[in-house]
């Protein structure tokens, strides 16, 4: 599983020209699934991502986790973050998790972030999505799941 952290000030997501989702402050998270990826590594995932300190403290300094500043999350699925580019110019998606396995593992990364009441907002899983938003700092971290096994 993967995870790109974008701090935002602001962001949305349009199907069609229509808003699905929107937000103030929070994060904007784009998640993506791999062959093996499970409830266990989704729960680990999302307690590094809400735990993360790349919040400012009082004295500036990235020191505070989501967590502790609220706001919400704007979760957008990305199969293209399993991208392989090292052959040719095209990139391969062997890597994803395919969309009937994928979505199932989506909306149950959702629904965890919403049971610990997060504002989750989303797009449209398989859509074209026309995600817009103000990175704050500009801050944006991948998270691996891979890197904390």
């Amino acid at each position: 599983m993967r995870v790109l952290v974008q701090k935002s000030l602001e962001a949305s997501v349009k199907v069609d020209g229509k808003i699905l989702g929107s937000i103030d402050s929070g994060l904007v998270l784009l998640v993506g699934f791999t062959e093996g990826d499970n409830e266990e590594i989704i729960d680990k995932m999302i307690s590094k991502t809400i735990n993360l300190r790349i919040f400012e403290d009082e004295n500036g300094v990235m020191n505070k986790s989501f967590l502790e500043v609220g706001g919400s999350i704007l979760s957008i699925s990305q199969f293209t973050l399993y991208a392989d580019t090292r052959k040719g110019r095209r990139p391969s998606y062997l890597k994803a998790l395919n969309g009937e396995k994928s979505v199932l593992l989506y909306d149950l990364f959702n629904k965890k972030l919403k049971d610990m009441n997060i504002d989750v907002q989303t797009g449209k899983f398989g859509a074209d999505m026309k995600v817009s938003l103000v990175n704050d700092g500009p801050t944006t971290i991948m998270l691996d799941s891979e890197d904390y096994k």
